[in-house]
């Protein structure tokens, strides 16, 4: 399992080509293999939660990004939704306000940050900002430019601060997203997710390729990298989403605090 996960991981600087990064997993574990050991993790992550918690000294930021119909909604389920949600919270990242763009594009970020103790996951991110509006030249070059340097700045700072943060793109083919949207049209229980303005975005594939190519060789650092997730086969993608963070808390090194007193000399009447 660590091979196929040392795989996904992109290297500072490295030049990413999505066309040659696959959207399955093609190793030789089983699904119900996969299964048994995601179960395993979250009972790990669950006890990871609450020693982060006890610790009280640092934090744990998840940012998900994905074409539309990826899976991030369900990989947040999966993995996080079974954790205390009083130590861990998940903020979507819509369209921004009319309030949200009369700031710098972080100052909404910085406000829904993870304090510490606590599991923050993003559901779309300060990403948007070098993805949806250069795609859609809603702001100059050159200022994209310079956001990708704000963006790691930002995160040294975190990282600097006691956050940790992992970033995931979850990775699928165009023609999964028809079959994912095609889905969605066929059940009525599922019509409520689909919205019409996708079509337009996906009319944009090779663009939004190019500018999360661009997002991975620019903001993937070692305080800060980002995963590349085969996400069409579900039980990896969740499994290798669990084993990352659980792998991220444990080298964080949590400790329980020490109690103030002499627990051995407390009598309960």
């Amino acid at each position: 399992m660590n091979n196929d996960i040392n795989t996904l991981c992109v290297k500072p600087d490295e030049k990413v080509d999505l066309n040659k990064r696959t959207t399955v997993y093609k190793g030789v574990m089983e699904k119900e293999e996969g299964k048994r050991k995601l179960k395993k993790l979250i009972r790990q992550l669950q006890d990871m939660q609450e020693l982060l918690y006890a610790d009280s000294g640092r934090s744990l930021l998840v940012v998900f990004q994905a074409m539309d119909a990826g899976g991030k909604d369900s990989t947040i389920r999966h993995v996080f939704g079974p954790l205390n949600p009083q130590g861990c919270r998940a903020v979507s990242f819509k369209a921004p306000t009319s309030s949200e763009l009369a700031h710098d594009f972080l100052w909404r970020i910085h406000g829904n940050l993870p304090p510490r103790g606590y599991i923050g996951v993003f559901n779309r991110s300060h990403y948007e900002d070098v993805l949806v509006v250069k795609v859609k030249k809603l702001v100059p070059d050159t200022l994209i430019e310079k956001r990708y340097g704000h963006i790691n700045n930002f995160e040294r700072l975190l990282h600097d601060e006691g956050t940790r943060i992992l970033k995931f793109y979850l990775h699928i083919s165009k023609r999964y997203q028809k079959k994912r949207f095609v889905r969605r049209l066929e059940k009525t229980e599922k019509q409520w997710k689909f919205n019409p303005g996708d079509l337009a975005e996906r009319k944009r594939w090779d663009d939004y390729m190019k500018a999360f190519e661009q997002v991975f060789r620019r903001c993937s650092t070692k305080y800060a990298p980002w995963y590349i997730i085969p996400a069409e086969t579900r039980w990896f993608r969740d499994l290798a989403v669990a084993t990352i963070v659980e792998s991220t808390l444990q080298d964080m090194e949590l400790r329980f605090p020490k109690p103030s007193f002499d627990p051995s000399s407390i009598v309960i009447p």
